[in-house]
C-alpha cells in the first residue's frame, strides 16, 4: 500500500506476526530514516512489532534535505499552532492508513517522537477518539496548553524523557508538561537524563524500551 506520507517501515524479522506498531516521528529537519535508528535495538525485544517512521509532510525550510511537521521560521505562536494542527490532520489520515494496512487498533499502537515529533505525538495521543497504547516523547514540549486542554478526548499513558542540558528545547518544558498531565488526570512518567543535550542517548532509549515493553507485551 502507498501511504500519504513517505515512510520507512521496519517489519518483524522472520515474517513474525504483527501484533503492535510503534510510530516514530522525527524532529525538525530530520526524516523517517533518522528516527528509525531507535528500532535497531528495540526490535530485538519487540519481535511482533512493526516500526513506522514517516517523513514530515513538508520539506524543512532551513534544511531542504530534511522534513518538518510545522514551520518554525516565524516567531509567531498562533502561526505555529495553526501549522501544527494541519500536521495533526495529515498524521491522523496516515495513522488510519496504518491501522487499516496492519489491522491494528489504537490500543496496539505506541506514538513516539523526538523534539517536534514528540510535540506531535502528545497532541495526537490526547486528541484522538480512542486512547493509544502509550505516548513516548523525547526532548519535546506541549505546543499550546490552552489549545490542547480544550481538545483533550482521551488519557493516553505517557512517558517523557529530556536531557538536563538541552539548549534547543529547555528541560523546563518537560516539567511544565508533567504538571499539565497531572492537572488533567493523565498518567505521566518523566525522566531527566544528566549531561544530555538535544538528542536521544542510549540511556533514554533503554528507559523508553522498558516502558514500552510493559505496555504492549
Amino acid at each position: 500500500m502507498t501511504f500519504c506520507l513517505d515512510t520507512t517501515i521496519i517489519k518483524p524479522e522472520n515474517n513474525a506476526e504483527i501484533k503492535n506498531a510503534i510510530i516514530l516521528l522525527h524532529g525538525y529537519g530530520g526524516d523517517g530514516n533518522d528516527i528509525s535508528a531507535l528500532s535497531l535495538n528495540w526490535k530485538r525485544y519487540l519481535p511482533n512489532t512493526v516500526f513506522i517512521c514517516p517523513n514530515g509532510h513538508e520539506k524543512c525550510s532551513i534544511n531542504p534535505s530534511g522534513f518538518q511537521w510545522f514551520d518554525l521560521t516565524k516567531d509567531d505562536l498562533d502561526y505555529i499552532l495553526e501549522q501544527s494542527i494541519l500536521a495533526e490532520k495529515k498524521l491522523q489520515i496516515f495513522i488510519n492508513e496504518i491501522k487499516n494496512e496492519f489491522n491494528l487498533e489504537n490500543n496496539k499502537i505506541c506514538l513516539s517522537g523526538f523534539s517536534q515529533g514528540c510535540m506531535m505525538s502528545i497532541n495526537l495521543g490526547l486528541t484522538s477518539d480512542e486512547e493509544f497504547n502509550c505516548i513516548v516523547g523525547f526532548s519535546g514540549k506541549i505546543i499550546d496548553e490552552k489549545d490542547l486542554k480544550s481538545r483533550i478526548k482521551v488519557s493516553t499513558n505517557t512517558l517523557l524523557i529530556h536531557g538536563d542540558s538541552d539548549q534547543v528545547v529547555q528541560a523546563s518544558f518537560m516539567l511544565e508538561a508533567k504538571d499539565f498531565f497531572i492537572r488533567n488526570n493523565i498518567k505521566i512518567e518523566t525522566h531527566l537524563i544528566k549531561n544530555c543535550d538535544h538528542n536521544i542517548p542510549t540511556e533514554a532509549s533503554s528507559i523508553a524500551l522498558n516502558y514500552i515493553m510493559k505496555k504492549i507485551l
